[in-house]
């Protein structure tokens, strides 16, 4: 797929008051929505495998079977999911009034919102593009979508697959760096979904504050994973090592850092390495192990090992697949590091996984708090107790609980972060609503008493006494 020139700073505003002026003319009912959900999901079916060689050859190499499973099979579903509540999310719902406004009626109506602008990152520059679309056309809007500069093939990709569904003044695709970016969140939105770091986020919304857009924030963060003492070491490394090293360690919730007993560290460290070495350690397996999207990036991972290694902390390969031309990183452990090392001031968004001893649950519970509220959060116990006393201690933008990431993937979850990693939320209903207008409407009966409230309120006291008792 080939690649697209950069956006003219120039042609952003003139193409959103093109995609406003055509939602003003016709906004989108049931049938429009509903077509444009199922052609969407036809012809992204259809490309699939398009799809997984574009954003392997963004990557330089990416898992076939994890771009299918990730930007494929999640996109499906969600869309699924969307068509299939559609009608029943734009019935209007009554709502009672109370006897102090009987007999009026009221209802709340799901409304469409206007232009919606969309900003996607690139370590699923799919998934996180077309999730957000699409719940963005289910809720009666217009997009204007800007994927990441750093996956252009991909971005070539989603401007072919989007204009063989909608027309252009639909569903609209810009392209370019960081300027471009800038000037696009400074456009007047009448919703703004970004994904991406906290740092650009907080960009993001300074740019939007003028024209005081709302916005979906999901951002990132450290995310946690404790291991508490009953739980199964095996079960919990494999799962760990899912959610870490899927897509190379590029995703905002996968565990950032584990909390583990000082008695289970070591045994801990053993059975992650069991896993990698079943996964990636042959040959044939290592197609399955998807390289760091650019040099900079690599290079940034490899200032955490660096950094690491000169404090006097134990670095421990995982695998000996290490290749800086080919921009394979290798799964590293870096054990019990102070929040003075890199590796525990920033997210890490790469196959470097932290591993900090704890004398207690309650130790683990004080680390979590004492920093910011992270995207994700993940304990793995099976006494609820133990689990509860997490849930009730901490705060995150969501949980998996014995298991990681899979929150995700739940349509009837809303997903978004907390604080520094995000605010509101989008999947499912929860999506359609961000994006739409809840418009509370009153239907006032031909007799009411609030006929009566007005001056001189002397002659209806009696009235006024009855309905503030």
């Amino acid at each position: 797929m080939d690649t697209f020139s950069d956006t003219p700073t120039a042609e952003l505003a003139p193409t959103l008051q093109r995609l406003r002026e055509a939602w003003q003319t016709r906004r989108p009912d049931y049938r429009q929505r509903r077509d444009d959900l199922q052609r969407l999901r036809a012809a992204l079916k259809r490309r699939l495998a398009e799809m997984a060689d574009t954003v392997a050859t963004d990557f330089g190499h990416r898992s076939r079977h994890e771009t299918l499973i990730a930007d494929g099979m999640t996109v499906l579903n969600e869309i699924d999911h969307l068509a299939r509540h559609l009608r029943g999310w734009m019935k209007p719902r009554r709502v009672g009034v109370g006897w102090r406004f009987w007999p009026a009626r009221a209802e709340v109506r799901a409304e469409p919102v206007g232009v919606i602008g969309v900003i996607s990152p690139w370590n699923y520059p799919v998934n996180l593009a077309l999730i957000p679309l699409a719940t963005a056309i289910a809720a009666g809007n217009h997009v204007y979508l800007k994927p990441s500069e750093h996956t252009p093939r991909t971005t070539g990709f989603l401007r072919s697959l989007l204009a063989e569904v909608f027309p252009d003044e639909r569903v609209a695709v810009a392209a370019g760096g960081a300027d471009i970016a800038g000037a696009f969140a400074a456009l007047p939105f009448d919703h703004l979904v970004f994904t991406g770091s906290t740092a650009v986020g907080r960009k993001v919304m300074a740019a939007a504050a003028p024209n005081l857009t709302p916005l979906t924030l999901e951002l990132g963060g450290k995310s946690p994973a404790i291991v508490c003492d009953d739980y199964p070491l095996e079960q919990a490394a494999s799962r760990l090592a899912t959610g870490k090293w899927f897509n190379g360690g590029q995703t905002c919730i996968a565990p950032d850092y584990v909390l583990v007993s000082a008695a289970r560290r070591d045994a801990l460290v053993q059975a992650l390495r069991r896993q990698v070495q079943a996964r990636y350690g042959s040959p044939q397996a290592a197609v399955d192990y998807t390289r760091i999207i650019n040099d900079s990036q690599y290079a940034r991972l490899q200032g955490y090992l660096d950094d690491a290694r000169g404090r006097g902390l134990d670095v421990i390969a995982l695998s000996e697949r290490h290749d800086p031309q080919q921009r394979l990183f290798a799964p590293h452990l870096v054990l019990d590091p102070g929040d003075d090392a890199k590796a525990m001031q920033d997210e890490i968004f790469g196959p470097i996984l932290p591993i900090r001893s704890v004398e207690s649950l309650d130790e683990a519970i004080a680390y979590i708090n004492a920093h910011d509220r992270p995207l994700a959060l993940y304990p793995f116990s099976h006494d609820r107790q133990n689990v509860e006393k997490i849930l009730h201690s901490t705060l995150a933008g969501g949980v998996t609980v014995n298991d990681t990431v899979l929150h995700f993937g739940i349509n009837n979850l809303p997903f978004g972060g907390i604080g520094p990693s995000g605010m509101g939320a989008y999947h499912g209903r929860a999506g359609f609503d961000a994006m739409s207008k809840a418009l509370p409407i009153l239907w006032q009966s031909r007799r009411a008493g609030s006929d009566l409230l007005k001056p001189p309120y002397a002659k209806v006291q009696r009235f006024i006494d009855f309905i503030i008792r």
